[in-house]
């Protein structure tokens, strides 16, 4: 057990080590208890304009029930925090921000709330912190089958019907034989198949939670913990806040160009607008381009972990190191950080500094591990 963002979190269980976990997950099922993460709700006439103001996301465009992932912006364009946007109705939003932010994080939400208000009195906005409810991540390539299992009306809730970037509210028939509402997501931190569920309470969460271990057994289902989340998030080049992408990062630098609407780059309006849209266009068609670029490594012989100097072969510092770990998955050294633009593509040999000795680092294109998202 170890503090993480104000909670003692399991790195691994007793019944298996984070490599064979890490494996479990990919071949099988794993349950990982991330109640830690901050749910919100947003909602009210100015909800949806107060998003497009403080995200780089087509908030108008996103349907009810779909999912984005996004940003919340500094008006720097610095990212305050990644978070994933779900609108649950024209003018009602749920969206998941990190434990380790949380006090920063509604720091920034009160005052941009209190900001927006003010300039727009005709837009009310209600936001609040769901401290009450549980999450729990269940992913890997049985997930679907074992959700389906304990459902209390499977073809309402037909799970085949339900594609990544979507949720819907499900009824989980518990091993008491009651029924608890929970909000399913198809979507999670693994790159493989699976669902958040947002439970009501704490002690639903444990009632889920048992329930869903029971009913699939130790054949199908294991609980995992941060060390294979961590692994498994790596190789399907996810960042992790705090690590890759902080404050000063903005998303062109960070490879998440993508969570910049189309229509926004045209129309702006929100934070760092101007500065992030002129990164996305490169010096050489007039644009700012960016100084440095988030890659992924592959690094020959040792790991190269959080904080290790990238060089080139000249023996220049290039980069650093951001995150980093052997891959149980490829059997390689895979990591991530960043590199001076121009250092960016695909198949560029650098080092990485491991331990005082120089290990050839491969500019590697993530993820890491093909993702297997369940989509339309």
């Amino acid at each position: 057990m170890v503090p993480f963002g104000g909670f003692y979190m399991p790195v691994q269980y007793s019944d298996l080590g984070i490599g064979d976990s890490h494996k479990w997950t990919r071949e099988k099922a794993s349950l990982f208890d991330v109640s830690h993460m901050l749910q919100h709700s947003l909602s009210g006439p100015g909800a949806a304009a107060l998003l497009k103001q403080i995200t780089p996301s087509s908030i108008d465009s996103l349907e009810e029930n779909h999912s984005t992932l996004s940003c919340l912006l500094h008006p720097t364009g610095g990212i305050v925090d990644d978070t994933v946007i779900t609108r649950l109705g024209q003018a009602e939003f749920y969206f998941v921000t990190n434990a380790g932010c949380r006090d920063k994080d509604c720091e920034f939400l009160a005052s941009e709330i209190s900001h927006f208000t003010k300039e727009h009195p005709e837009l009310p906005v209600h936001w609040e912190t769901l401290d009450d409810r549980g999450l729990v991540a269940l992913q890997g390539p049985l997930a679907a089958d074992i959700l389906t299992a304990v459902l209390a009306n499977p073809e309402k809730d037909d799970l085949s019907k339900l594609y990544f970037g979507q949720c819907k509210n499900i009824a989980i028939r518990l091993a008491s034989g009651s029924t608890v509402d929970v909000m399913a997501s198809r979507g999670g931190y693994t790159g493989e198949d699976g669902f958040e569920l947002s439970i009501p309470n704490s002690d639903a969460t444990v009632d889920v939670t048992e329930t869903l271990l029971q009913s699939a057994g130790e054949d199908k289902l294991r609980l995992a913990g941060l060390g294979a989340r961590d692994s498994l998030r790596l190789e399907a080049g996810m960042c992790l806040y705090g690590h890759d992408i902080d404050d000063s990062t903005t998303p062109a630098e960070a490879a998440l160009g993508w969570v910049v609407a189309k229509d926004r780059r045209t129309d702006g309006g929100f934070h760092g607008a101007d500065k992030i849209v002129a990164q996305l266009k490169p010096k050489s068609k007039g644009g700012a381009g960016v100084e440095r670029r988030r890659v992924g490594f592959t690094v020959e012989v040792a790991p190269a972990r959080e904080g290790a100097e990238i060089l080139d072969a000249e023996g220049n510092v290039v980069g650093k190191v951001t995150s980093g770990c052997p891959s149980p998955s490829t059997g390689k050294n895979v990591a991530m950080g960043y590199v001076k633009d121009g250092l960016h593509k695909a198949g560029t040999e650098l080092w990485a500094v491991v331990r005082g000795k120089k290990r050839k680092a491969i500019v590697t294109k993530m993820p890491f591990v093909e993702t297997k998202y369940y989509k339309s």
